[in-house]
């Protein structure tokens, strides 16, 4: 099932003002409605090396799987599946880099998050690991979807620090889970229904740590119907406020509702969808 008509999708990644190589990798397929960012770290060049990986294995795999079949299932059980799906292929990706990292001694320690997400059945179930982070745009609200794996976030949960207290902590990027630092590693999945004019932020922490969500909320109500100059303009404000890391964006809009086929697709669907 092609869902570009249904999906707009863009993507946009920046070294930032002081780091000299860009460590994150994005990948975007708009007809298969797949979204993946990744944000590596590790020794000198292993951390573009390990998002590198897995954004490409991940896009390329997922893709396969989701051409070679006519069409996504509809119903809860097409989402469960969508989700054995996501464990599968990044537990294949997770021992790639883990591999990779334990017989290349330039790579020893390296590891990347990960947020993503595969657009099925008028919803989207989502898979992340580390600090990247996915948001939502609906109406005038920007809700933050992902919780970060890091010990800041830990810290808060704990009550040891406030909010505001994290806002200025020099801890924000260590993460508690990383994809190809163990041999085994535990996604968090979750599914989620999509709304027609619905806008998904996925981000690396160089655009949160450096723009407030508030911001970032504006520039997506205020820019929605031009996603290119929205992803620019979240860039430029990282760089603006210090640009301290690599930035990456990805972007998906939702222009109209896509039922799975056989799974009701008429005017009904689509008067029903605009009152989830």
């Amino acid at each position: 099932m092609d869902l570009s008509q249904a999906l707009e999708a863009v993507s946009l990644s920046d070294a930032g003002m002081v780091r000299s190589h860009n460590e994150d990798a994005v990948y975007i397929n708009p007809a298969c409605g797949l979204a993946i960012l990744a944000d590596g770290m590790g020794g000198y060049n292993a951390g573009e090396v390990a998002s590198g990986m897995v954004t490409t294995q991940l896009g390329r795999e997922l893709e396969n799987i989701l051409t070679r079949e006519e069409s996504h299932p509809s119903g809860r059980a097409g989402r469960m599946r969508d989700c054995g799906i996501l464990e599968e292929e990044i537990a294949e990706a997770n021992n790639a880099v883990y591999r990779a990292a334990q017989d290349q001694p330039q790579y020893a320690g390296m590891g990347t998050t990960l947020v993503m997400a595969i657009f099925h059945d008028n919803a989207m179930t989502v898979a992340h690991v580390g600090d990247s982070r996915l948001y939502l745009s609906r109406g005038e609200e920007l809700r933050q979807l992902t919780r970060d794996h890091s010990l800041l976030q830990e810290q808060m949960d704990s009550g040891i620090l406030t909010a505001e207290q994290a806002r200025n902590s020099q801890n924000k990027n260590l993460v508690t889970r990383a994809v190809g630092v163990d041999p085994f590693v535990e996604p968090e999945i979750r599914t989620y229904d999509t709304r027609p004019g619905d806008i998904y932020l996925f981000c690396s922490d160089g655009l949160n740590d450096m723009v407030e969500d508030e911001e970032i909320g504006m520039t997506l109500r205020m820019l929605s119907a031009n996603l290119e100059l929205a992803a620019t303009q979240l860039v430029q404000m990282a760089n603006d406020n210090g640009g301290r890391d690599n930035v990456s964006v990805i972007l998906v809009k939702i222009k109209s509702i896509y039922p799975a086929p056989g799974a009701g697709g008429g005017w009904l669907a689509k008067l029903l969808a605009w009152f989830k």
